[in-house]
């Protein structure tokens, strides 16, 4: 028999070949018989079942895993969807998502705040401890909701998989087995799920959207989250002082309110801050307020989401008067001025509780900056268009047929220059601390107020929380300004409401008030 070459002599080992003798090689398996005892049939079979089992979880888990859960005051979807990252994806339409690197693969877990509910955030603003037991009920909210995921999403993969099995299969053998496929694989992915489980994800979320500005907006996300509960407990502490802060104020020599005094609350900066409605309601029942005038940025982002927030404005009970700020859009102020209890000036000018009040809102919409001062940072046509607002403002005062109007509103101070001598009052707000002083003429008073909502969120960020301002205002009968109180709460140290009364008609004529001051403050103050 003809010998191999040497080339071929070791294939020849495996492919039927001879050895060098011309004989059949012993203890030695051909390539076909070696690949002929394969089971191709049967892993065939068992590949098939795999990707049925894989096909019928996959769409179990997007057709019916997601389930909703109440985490405070919002109401939240969460689902499970297929991943080889893992990770988790917090969205907040339309404002964007963030991205947390929770865990790994091959699960993903997608969180949407779809919306406050009216309800639960009313009750959660009425109740002296609601913000305290939200923040404490927020982590199991979220726990108990994964829970009913976790059990959710098994059971639709395991029903998705069995499903696909019968239809493809037709027998009940097979429709077990994918049925055990599926859950083994669910175990496994919720398995690795919780072994690579990163606790300090939210340290470093990443944010798409409108909220890829929100690190410059928001400050550092789990500084605030460690900060907030602390500040809350504190903030319901100093609610309550605002009423005995009040039943001293009374006695004070200075200056002593008549009862048919009218007074004004003057608000503005909320920035969703729902602890401030808290303190706003205190105050207007303990001071016997008759008018709440806002000027401007309740809101942060003025988008749909944040119209449940302006519906605490119902609850009060008295006339809000309410201009736009540059954080303000038009679906907020639509939203504002759909409150019963609410109107709204956009270069127009109202009579309320006998008080003839002007108004106009904030010509930019800016939800993605600081609230910084007109002219920081902002180009030469900005600030015109912002001293514009006052011109027109100061035209339609102008046209009014009855004398000069008691109180103008503006959000940005710069606005309020075009107003000398059109009014004595003018309250603006934008730059989230208090200012007093006279414009030009030495005649017309600017009052600048801080943030009634500590700046929002963001107030949080430094070591002390920015205080909540605001003021109340005291009109005579003629409809003058004879004094105003400056209340803060919780201010320095955390653990005060602070009161300082000012009394108008000391400043000598001509003599005009230094920023920041006014004349014989008398300061109260309650621990």
């Amino acid at each position: 028999m003809t010998r191999l070459p040497r080339w071929a002599r070791p294939l020849g080992r495996y492919a039927g070949g001879t050895t060098d003798d011309g004989t059949r090689p012993r203890g030695r398996a051909t390539v076909a018989a070696v690949f002929g005892r394969v089971p191709w049939r049967r892993l065939g079979a068992a590949f098939g079942l795999l990707a049925v089992s894989l096909t019928g979880l996959a769409i179990g888990l997007y057709l019916a895993a997601a389930t909703s859960v109440d985490v405070g005051p919002f109401r939240a979807t969460m689902a499970l969807t297929p991943s080889w990252y893992g990770d988790t994806e917090v969205v907040l339409p339309p404002l964007g998502s963030l991205q947390l690197d929770s865990h790994d693969g091959p699960a993903r877990l997608m969180v949407r705040l779809d919306a406050l509910d009216r309800t639960r955030t009313e009750a959660l603003i009425t109740d002296p401890a609601g913000i305290t037991t939200a923040s404490r009920t927020a982590v199991d909210d979220v726990r108990a909701g994964v829970s009913r995921l976790v059990l959710r999403a098994t059971a639709v993969a395991i029903l998705g998989a069995m499903l696909l099995a019968a239809l493809v299969y037709r027998r009940m053998r097979q429709v077990a087995w994918a049925g055990g496929l599926a859950l083994t694989i669910m175990v496994g992915a919720f398995g690795t799920a919780f072994g690579t489980f990163n606790p300090g994800a939210l340290r470093e979320p990443r944010y798409e959207g409108l909220l890829a500005n929100a690190p410059s907006v928001l400050g550092n996300a789990q500084r605030i989250a460690d900060r907030y509960d602390e500040y809350a407990a504190q903030l319901q502490k100093l609610v309550g002082n605002v009423g005995s802060l009040y039943a001293t104020v009374q006695n004070l020599p200075v200056y002593s309110p008549e009862d048919n005094t009218l007074r004004v609350l003057h608000v503005s900066d909320l920035h969703l801050n729902p602890a401030a409605w808290g303190v706003l309601r205190t105050v207007v029942d303990n001071f016997h307020i008759d008018v709440v005038v806002d000027t401007g940025d309740i809101t942060d982002w003025g988008s749909e989401p944040e119209k449940a927030f302006v519906a605490s404005i119902s609850l009060l009970k008295v006339p809000y008067v309410f201009v736009r700020g540059n954080h303000d859009s038009a679906v907020t102020q639509a939203a504002v001025a759909a409150q019963p209890n609410a109107i709204v000036l956009d270069n127009r000018v109202v009579k309320v509780a006998g008080l003839s009040i002007a108004g106009i809102g904030d010509p930019r919409f800016t939800p993605d900056k600081g609230a910084e001062p007109a002219g920081s940072g902002e180009s030469k046509q900005t600030v015109e268009r912002v001293i514009d607002v006052g011109d027109q403002l100061a035209d339609t005062i102008a046209k009014q047929r009855e004398r000069t109007v008691d109180l103008a509103l503006v959000h940005d101070p710069l606005s309020a220059g075009p107003l000398a001598g059109y009014t004595p009052v003018v309250l603006a707000g934008h730059r989230h601390h208090r200012e007093v002083g006279k414009l030009g003429d030495d005649k017309t008073m600017l009052m600048v107020q801080g943030s009634t909502g500590g700046a929002g969120l963001r107030g949080l960020e430094g070591e002390t929380p920015t205080p909540l301002t605001m003021s109340v205002l005291y009109f005579d009968d003629d409809r003058a300004l004879m004094a105003y109180d400056d209340i803060t709460v919780g201010g320095t140290g955390l653990a005060e409401v602070a009161l300082a009364r000012h009394v108008v008609d000391d400043t000598p004529p001509g003599q005009s008030a230094a920023p920041g001051s006014s004349p014989r403050p008398t300061p109260s103050r309650t621990r």
